[in-house]
Formats: C-alpha cells, sequence, structure tokens
C-alpha cells in the first residue's frame, strides 16, 4: 500500500511556511479540537495511548514522559523543544523548522496544555541562524491569529513560546545540558535522578522533547491515536524522517512509515550506492551508533529491528559508506569530532576521547603499533557507562565497533603503513 506523507505533506508547496498555507492544510484545527473537546489529562492520554516514541534518539514513549509531571507542586511547568539537532547526519528537524514551521509551534501549543505550561521554549543550535528566524515569525503569525498569549481562543489557557539559540555544542543534545545552557550556564548535564519532569529548568518540572516527536502530535489529535498505531510496526508506530547522506545518488530527507526497510532506503530512495560502487558499511542511526556491515542491512528501521541487529535507530539518520572508503580514515574524522565535543566533566570522556583519537590518528598516519587495536577496545571499556550522561558511550561505540568489524583493515595499515583500499578525493553531495 502507498504511504502517504504527512510530516513533510506541506513542504513542497508554495509559502508553505506561511500561516495561510498552513491552516489551507487542516492546520491549527487540532489545536481547536484541544481546546472544544479535550481536557490536559485527556490529551496526555491520547498521546499515550498513540505509543507515539521519542524521535530524537532515545526511542522513550512520550505520553508516559509527559505523565511523569508533578501536580500541585506550587511551581511553573516548562516545555522545551530539542531543536539543537547535533547529531552528525542529522537534518530531519531543520527540515522541519525551515519548510513547516507552523505544525512545529501548532505542536508545541498542544504538548504544553497537556502538560500546563504557560511559557515554553524552542532550544535551537546557532548555527540554525536562518530557521530561527524562521520561527520567530511563525510565532509572530500565531500570536496575530490568536494561537499564542492570553487566553488563546477563547479557551482560558494562556502560552507563549521563546526561540532561545544555543552556542552550537553537541552535549547541548541531552536534555539536561541544554537545561543548563537555557539557564545560562556551561552546557555540563545533571546527574539523575532527579529528571527534568521532576525538577528541569529553573528547578521547576520539565520536558524535554524533540522537534519530529512534538510535529506528530496535532496528527495524533486530529486523526486519534488508533489510526496512528496502525502506522507501521506495534511498538514502534508512526510516520518517520529518515535522513540519508553519504555514498548513495540522491541524499535526503524520505518520510516512511516507521519499520521502513533499510535496503529500499539505500537503493531505492537514495537510488544506490554513488557511482556504481559497492556498499561496504552503514551507520543507521548517527555517528554515535554502532556501524553496521553491507551483510547486516537487511533490517526495518524502527527501534526494536535495529536494536535486535545490533545497533541503534537513534535519530535515523543513516550514513551511506562504499567500497573505496577506507574505515580509519573515517573512524579519524568520528573521533576528532568527539574528542572536540566532550564537555570535559566526566574524566573518562575527557581523557579516553582524545586519547581514542591520537591512537587512531597514528594508524592513520603510519605510526600505528600492534597493541593499538586492543588498547582502543580497552579504552572503549572503560569509557563505557562510566560517564554523567550518554556522550561517552556515544564517543566509544564507532571506535569499538568499526575496530571489532574491519579489524583486517585497521592491521593492514598497522602493518603496510597505508591504506588497504584508495578512495579519490572527490566526494558525493551530502544532503
Amino acid at each position: 500500500m502507498d504511504y502517504e506523507p504527512i510530516l513533510t505533506q506541506n513542504v513542497h508547496k508554495e509559502n508553505s511556511r506561511s500561516i495561510a498555507t498552513y491552516e489551507q492544510s487542516g492546520g491549527y484545527s487540532a489545536l481547536r479540537k484541544v481546546f472544544k473537546e479535550m481536557s490536559p489529562a485527556e490529551v496526555v492520554d491520547e498521546v499515550k495511548a498513540s505509543n507515539l516514541r521519542g524521535r530524537g534518539g532515545a526511542g522513550f514513549p512520550t505520553g508516559v514522559k509527559w505523565s511523569f509531571v508533578p501536580k500541585n507542586t506550587g511551581k511553573p511547568t516548562y516545555l522545551i523543544m530539542n531543536a539543537d539537532e547535533s547529531e552528525p547526519g542529522t537534518f530531519k528537524d531543520r527540515l522541519l523548522m525551515s519548510k513547516d514551521p507552523h505544525m512545529v509551534v501548532e505542536g508545541q501549543i498542544i504538548s504544553s496544555f497537556a502538560i500546563g505550561c504557560e511559557l515554553s521554549f524552542i532550544y535551537i543550535r546557532g548555527e540554525f541562524y536562518e530557521e530561527a528566524q524562521i520561527l520567530e515569525a511563525a510565532i509572530e503569525e500565531a500570536r496575530e491569529k490568536g494561537y499564542l498569549g492570553k487566553n488563546i481562543l477563547g479557551s482560558g489557557f494562556n502560552h507563549d513560546i521563546i526561540v532561545h539559540r544555543g552556542a552550537g555544542a553537541y552535549i547541548c543534545g541531552e536534555e539536561t545540558g541544554l537545561i543548563e545552557s537555557l539557564e545560562g550556564k556551561r552546557g555540563w548535564p545533571r546527574i539523575k535522578p532527579p529528571f527534568p519532569a521532576v525538577e528541569g529548568y529553573l528547578q521547576s518540572p520539565t520536558i524535554v522533547n524533540n522537534v519530529e516527536t512534538l510535529a506528530n502530535v496535532p496528527h495524533i489529535i486530529t486523526r486519534g491515536a488508533e489510526w496512528f498505531k496502525n502506522i507501521g510496526p506495534e511498538k514502534s508506530p508512526g510516520p518517520k524522517l529518515y535522513c540519508l547522506s553519504g555514498d548513495v545518488e540522491n541524499p535526503g530527507v524520505y518520510e516512511h512509515a516507521m519499520g521502513y526497510p533499510l535496503k529500499d532506503l539505500i537503493y531505492k530512495d537514495g537510488g544506490g550506492i554513488w557511482k556504481g560502487r559497492e556498499l561496504k558499511a552503514v551507520i543507521p542511526g548517527g555517528s554515535s551508533v554502532p556501524v553496521l556491515t553491507a551483510d547486516e542491512i537487511d533490517i526495518n528501521m524502527d527501534f526494536d529491528s535495529v536494536a535486535a541487529a545490533g545497533s541503534m535507530l537513534g535519530s535515523a539518520a543513516t550514513m551511506v559508506i562504499d567500497d573505496t572508503a577506507c574505515m580509519v580514515d573515517a573512524l579519524s574524522n568520528l573521533t576528532k569530532f568527539y574528542a572536540h565535543e566532550s564537555c570535559g566533566q566526566c574524566t573518562p570522556c575527557r581523557e579516553g576521547s582524545p586519547w581514542m583519537m591520537r591512537i587512531v590518528r597514528r594508524i592513520e598516519n603510519g605510526d600505528g603499533e600492534p597493541n593499538d587495536l586492543d588498547m582502543l577496545l580497552d579504552i572503549g571499556t572503560a569509557i563505557q557507562q562510566k560517564t554523567i550522561c550518554p556522550f561517552g558511550d556515544a564517543a566509544m561505540t564507532p571506535v569499538t565497533t568499526f575496530v571489532q568489524k574491519f579489524r583486517d583493515e585497521f592491521e593492514y595499515h598497522i602493518e603496510h603503513k597505508k591504506c588497504m583500499v584508495s578512495r579519490q578525493k572527490l566526494m558525493p553531495q551530502v544532503a
């Protein structure tokens, strides 16, 4: 059965950013329905019944997360949309914000109503300068139409949204590091518990949700939880945006039902491997998840199926690597990124990330030693699950899986002082 785009239904329309275009496609009708027919608790229950799972990487059930907000604390409740999108290979949220900002805004307002939040934030990475301007313009349009402000649509509910630009730190994609940054402090993740739902922004109950996650909310309200649950697998339902980049003919963002086959994403949507080359490896969910070999890609792209294959769906940032690529060079690039982005709060990550980078660079430069590979694996073990936030695991995962699955290339580099393969310097276009 053909799939009907849901999240990207407006992106190719003329003036897709305008509130008029959004309203013509049924925009803000979900908000009107909520105010007319539903209580906050009923909104939470509907989202919970839909089994919408967070699209930022962790895949935690959204409605369940909302239900953790305590009642009658005497403190305000906050909602923060995580628009940092700092995971390498990920650009789906940027598409939504730049092409259909009102869907993002409507999702934020409905979600804020559900948890009793009168002031919410969109925390957007500093590099997304244009997207921040687009969102601010959309918020102003929504205010003028009466969808934001005091007594919205006569409902008695007050709400406003502030767009806050970060400074481009990968660690601020982690929810507590984001909250610290929003408070004007260094983006150092917090020890949990307490979890943000209990004590987050300004020590008040706070929910942090990804852009794509909240963009699903208006559609769940309009069409119902049962409709949503019938899209894709039972445990990971709903529409999904897949980012495809690297050595493919047609990189870009593709929308399908959750559970879309990885092979189809690469060979149908992506047009196959660039220049007719052979596939060597795929990173299915962003640079921080385990790499898959060419023999491991016969899987469906949902949380449980990718986990069963030994990796993670993550942000669904699918990066394709062809047979001319040197895996040592690729890993050197990744370790440089993680060494640079470590916030430095935890010793294993602060010391281990640059240590792994130096070893991989040594191998790449022809100065590798026979015990380097086992040392890399030992460092990864020393970092794994020993840091405050998941950054340590994110930094060691590509190192461990690259070495384990492509050890022959690393050993060849060490023995022969050169690459097993020789990629031309010309690279394919990356979306």
